[in-house]
């Protein structure tokens, strides 16, 4: 295992790509943040959750029809209230 700092990773990226095939890459971000870069042998070893990703688009459409729905149930109160 090696431990290195987000700059290092930057600045040499295939190396450490390169590096993580044989053994674990510790990126070490501040003093709070720790990631684990290693190589993945199999599709198998994706978490379920990666399968479910949604694209920015989408998040973006959704929040579109989540904002409408919110402004006609207010002015549907609104209408109410002036009756």
């Amino acid at each position: 295992m090696i431990v290195i700092s987000t700059a290092e990773l930057r600045n040499n990226m295939k190396k450490y790509f390169d590096t993580a095939s044989a053994e674990t890459v510790v990126i070490q971000r501040g003093k709070r943040e720790t990631f684990i870069l290693k190589r993945q042998d199999s599709f198998q070893e994706i978490p379920d959750d990666f399968h479910r990703a949604i694209t920015a688009s989408e998040v973006i459409s959704g929040i579109e029809t989540g904002l409408r729905k919110i402004i006609k149930q207010k002015d549907e109160q609104k209408t109410l209230l002036l009756q």
